[in-house]
């Protein structure tokens, strides 16, 4: 048996494992699936949100299981589960980067791979008039973030999705080869991806070399369009 802890990305909520969480359990593994802080059904105000306190977060998860925690990021989880291996390196035992942002030491989110056109996401962006938080065009979060999933899938998140916090966008990622750098590392491609786009995806895992990489034939929404193979995937881990 394995302890799952999964972490979801940007304008998501623990809700995108809802799929997820059962069947790694009927495979015999145990699965924590926290809100991030404003994210979900978490009351934390914005204002009081952080890449720290996600890291605090999840490293309060990760403490209380009673062995090493395989640590899975999606997109910008993937982020928060860098900066988390670098607060607390002692209870994870790999980390699962899952069409994630692997970033080097002093980089951020926003802005990286910009230079790779394609993405959806940017053109359905809109930014609050206070540039606390970002939301995604309803119109466009289904082609750019799961164009292959049911319309009940895209129903789902369109209810449930809040406006991400900018905070965690912005703030670079710091991490050390002592601390982050000793813990395994695998990344999960989804070749299909029109949000996080595979060349991106593929630059980060060569800049910062993982043990693994494996791939699904998915959008950005693995969990909703392939839930029986991602969990194939990380059983495998």
């Amino acid at each position: 048996m394995t302890t799952f802890v999964l972490v979801h990305g940007a304008w998501h909520g623990a809700w995108c494992w809802d799929e997820v969480v059962p069947r790694l359990e009927e495979a015999g593994h145990a699965v924590v699936a926290p809100d991030m802080p404003a994210h979900g059904s978490d009351p934390t105000p914005v204002a009081d949100v952080s890449l720290q306190a996600y890291a605090d977060r999840i490293c309060s998860v990760v403490d209380a299981q009673p062995e090493p925690v395989v640590l899975v990021g999606h997109s910008l989880g993937g982020v928060m589960i860098t900066q988390a291996a670098e607060t607390c390196p002692g209870n994870i035992a790999k980390l699962v980067y899952l069409t994630a942002f692997l970033l080097p030491d002093g980089v951020a989110r926003m802005g990286y791979g910009a230079d790779i056109p394609g993405s959806l996401v940017p053109p359905n962006m809109i930014v609050a008039d206070d540039k606390a938080t970002v939301a995604i065009h309803p119109d466009g979060f289904g082609p750019a973030f799961c164009h292959d999933c049911s319309d009940g899938h895209v129903a789902k998140a369109l209810s449930l999705t809040r406006p991400e916090p900018m905070v965690g966008i912005v703030t670079p990622v710091r991490h050390t080869p002592e601390r982050f750098g000793r813990i395994p590392r695998v990344y999960i491609e989804c070749t299909e991806d029109r949000a996080l786009l595979p060349e991106v995806q593929k630059r980060m895992y060569t800049e910062t070399p993982v043990q693994r990489v494996l791939s699904l034939a998915t959008s950005h929404a693995p969990f909703f369009a392939a839930p029986d193979e991602l969990v194939g995937l990380l059983d495998t881990l």
